[in-house]
């Protein structure tokens, strides 16, 4: 099939979609997909992946050949097969097809169609990043084996006929790792943008410094690291990323359509700062390195413009090694900072962010302050605080402690997490509409959704994966899907299917009972 052949078909399939006949009679999908797509339907074919299998490009761009490679490693591990990814050649049986036609704008920049019969999988896309959310639709069509790191003997590998047409409700799908209380390094942030990504959620948000640690390199600023990276929650060794490093996170999230939002907690939660440059308080109170999870007891002095002179190097180094558009600045709990000292404090830093081509995003206390144009606030926690930052136009991201905190206990015998917010089921997780949580923030105000995993009890890889699996799923489908479509009776039958997926990724997660796993 040649280029013009490709763009028949595309534009067959966009005009059906146009006219919601996507393989005829639509129904709600019956398919273990979560997040659930907008439309689909299925027909009684099947196809086979075979070792003559091909993954063919509709064009050769630098974004289309990784995402090509990308879903040949993806596949590889289990199946054993290194399918090559090259452009279009022939019109081949058993090949997997990945074009971008920009012609169907209603997909927006993360929509796909994926359209699969016993012939080919085809998945079509206005831009890259709808193909990979198209690849991870069809790695969950396929046997929750494909999830293995190594060869899975007497393995099928069939996926069914179907005909998908999908896109997000929110742009901004994320999850945060305090990574500030205790340090998780490179590989291990890694793994967890992998395993958000595979759940089509786009933003990694960092919580690179607290009262326990400073996690990132500043050069200007070198005593940050060799002072307030060097402990953390208990008293182990902490640690920090280089710039090399974090550029290494950066590129791999990059390359899964996952933006990271690097933060800086100021002006309290700066216990880590202050020991490594003294002057950065001016109270007359003398800070040591603290290891416990207590909070509300630093502050930066919001009246010296060395302060803020640190604070400009902060920005511009990060700035720098961020290509995403944001830059959070933290705000919250800074209970000592006196109320007037806050809101100068927040309101001269926010230029200072933009000064550097980025937007503030801040916790829900920042409403408090005059807030810029282009600022985002973040709820987690105050009502109030988050009505009056929509009064002041600013847009909101829905992170509800009682529902999204996954640092929460799942019930009073977990065995990690915290439950100042409440305990929070995997039903809880699941059970909330961002639209309608709060009165005063309706769609419009809403950029979209992140769920905050904060580390005070969480030590390992296995531990974020037993806090965060199953509830990230289902949070993850709150961003995505139509809130229309969502359903817990429903849900909880797709999710229990990804049980089996959870033990192939090597998922440590969290088996609750009010889910009948498979």
């Amino acid at each position: 099939m040649g280029i013009s052949s490709v763009n028949r078909f595309c534009c067959a399939l966009l005009a059906c979609a146009a006219t919601s006949c996507l393989g005829g009679k639509e129904e709600a999908s019956p398919l273990p997909l979560i997040p659930k797509p907008l439309e689909a339907s299925t027909g009684k074919a099947s196809f086979r992946l075979t070792p003559k299998a091909t993954i063919q490009l509709s064009d050769t761009s630098a974004a289309m050949k990784q995402l090509g490679q990308y879903l040949s490693q993806l596949l590889a591990p289990a199946t054993g097969l290194t399918l090559p990814a090259g452009p279009i050649t022939t019109d081949s049986a058993g090949r997997i097809l990945l074009s971008v036609n920009e012609t169907d704008t209603s997909l927006g920049g993360e929509g796909y169609i994926l359209d699969i019969n016993d012939y080919q999988v085809h998945i079509l896309a206005q831009k890259p990043a709808g193909i990979f959310y198209g690849i991870q639709t069809l790695r969950q069509l396929l046997p929750a084996a494909i999830e293995a790191s190594s060869v899975a003997t007497h393995t099928d590998w069939i996926v069914p006929e179907v005909q998908i047409r999908d896109k997000p409700e929110y742009a901004f799908r994320g999850s945060m790792l305090d990574v500030a209380r205790h340090f998780f390094g490179v590989a291990e942030v890694k793994r967890y943008i992998d395993l958000i990504a595979a759940y089509k959620m786009n933003i990694l948000h960092l919580h690179l410094s607290d009262d326990q640690g400073w996690r990132i390199e500043i050069k200007s600023r070198p005593k940050l690291t060799e002072v307030g990276g060097s402990t953390q929650v208990g008293g182990g060794k902490g640690g920090f990323y280089t710039q090399d490093e974090y550029a290494e996170i950066v590129r791999h999230a990059a390359d899964r359509f996952v933006t990271i939002i690097p933060e800086i907690d100021m002006p309290g939660h700066t216990n880590a700062a202050i020991v490594s440059y003294p002057w950065l308080n001016c109270r007359d109170t003398v800070h040591t390195l603290y290891t416990g999870i207590e909070v509300g007891f630093s502050t930066f002095c919001a009246k010296n413009d060395s302060t803020y002179a640190f604070i400009q190097d902060v920005v511009r180094e990060l700035a720098t090694l961020t290509p995403g558009p944001w830059i959070h600045i933290g705000g919250d709990e800074s209970h000592v900072t006196l109320p007037a000292d806050y809101i100068d404090f927040v309101n001269r830093v926010q230029p200072i962010v933009k000064q550097y081509g980025k937007k503030v995003i801040g916790w829900d206390e920042i409403a408090n302050a005059d807030l810029h144009p282009n600022t985002t606030v973040q709820f987690w926690a105050d009502v109030p605080n988050t009505q009056l930052a929509v009064k002041k136009g600013a847009q909101v991201i829905m992170s509800p402690s009682k529902k999204a905190y996954l640092d929460m206990q799942y019930d009073s015998t977990t065995r990690l997490g915290l439950n100042w917010a409440g305990y929070i089921e995997v039903d809880d997780a699941y059970n909330w509409d961002p639209a309608t949580l709060t009165e005063g923030v309706t769609r419009k105000d809403i950029l979209g959704i992140e769920a905050p995993l904060w580390t005070e009890t969480i030590q390992t890889m296995d531990d974020i994966e037993y806090m965060v699996f199953p509830r990230l799923p289902g949070i993850a489908e709150i961003g995505w899907a139509d809130t229309k479509g969502r359903d817990w009776a429903e849900y909880k039958l797709r999710l229990a299917k990804h049980g089996s997926r959870f033990k192939a990724m090597g998922v440590d997660y969290y088996p609750s009972a009010r889910v009948d796993w498979k």
